[in-house]
């Protein structure tokens, strides 16, 4: 990671970008050689991403071929935008988030219990708060999908929050997103230690 003061290495804080998102992005080797891209529903459970898919389609056969993938979520925070500066050059507009990139190895689940385990855990996490029937093995719908699990490899995770700048910069763009209130401002601001 070229900008070491943005990398977040505390497990905790890597389980919560993860679980503060609902869709992760999947990149497998496609037969063509080119990396294939799918968004997916996931969940990080038991220390493996889990997300379900049906019994057929290319990003099963990639698995099937390759078994090396990278798997991404991002959390999009405030927009830096031209009304904090419009004297600041227009490349200067940035975009503040976090991330989470897993290298690993990813298998279909064979384990009946496990896959069970694991469409119940992406059900309670997309479903928070909310009662649900739990799926069992006998539930027609477990049968009519396919379970991925991603085994990590190695994990890096990223917050951008304008690390590095000064502490009067960085003063201003808490003052800017807390009186401009758009989506992300309060979010940022609060993970920039304010």
């Amino acid at each position: 990671m070229r900008k070491h003061r943005s990398e977040v290495t505390d497990p905790v804080e890597i389980r919560r970008i993860l679980e503060s998102t609902n869709i992760g992005r999947l990149a497998t080797i496609g037969e063509d050689g080119y990396p294939y891209i799918t968004p997916v529903n996931f969940v990080f459970h038991q220390g493996c991403v889990y997300f379900h898919c049906a019994l057929e389609g290319e990003k099963l056969d990639n698995i099937r071929r390759i078994p090396r993938v990278c798997f991404e979520v991002d959390v999009p925070l405030a927009y830096l935008d031209i009304g904090f500066d419009p004297s600041r050059p227009a490349c200067h507009l940035h975009q503040f988030y976090h991330c989470v990139i897993i290298r690993g190895t990813a298998s279909l689940v064979r384990d009946v219990a496990l896959k069970v385990d694991a469409l119940n855990a992406l059900i309670g996490k997309h479903e928070p708060g909310k009662p649900f029937a739990p799926v069992t093995e006998e539930t027609p719908q477990a049968r009519a999908c396919e379970v991925v699990e991603v085994r990590p490899e190695t994990t890096t995770a990223k917050s951008d929050l304008a690390q590095g700048k000064d502490e009067e910069f960085r003063k201003r763009l808490v003052r800017y997103f807390a009186g401009r209130g758009l989506p992300g401002d309060a979010e940022t601001v609060k993970a920039m230690g304010e």
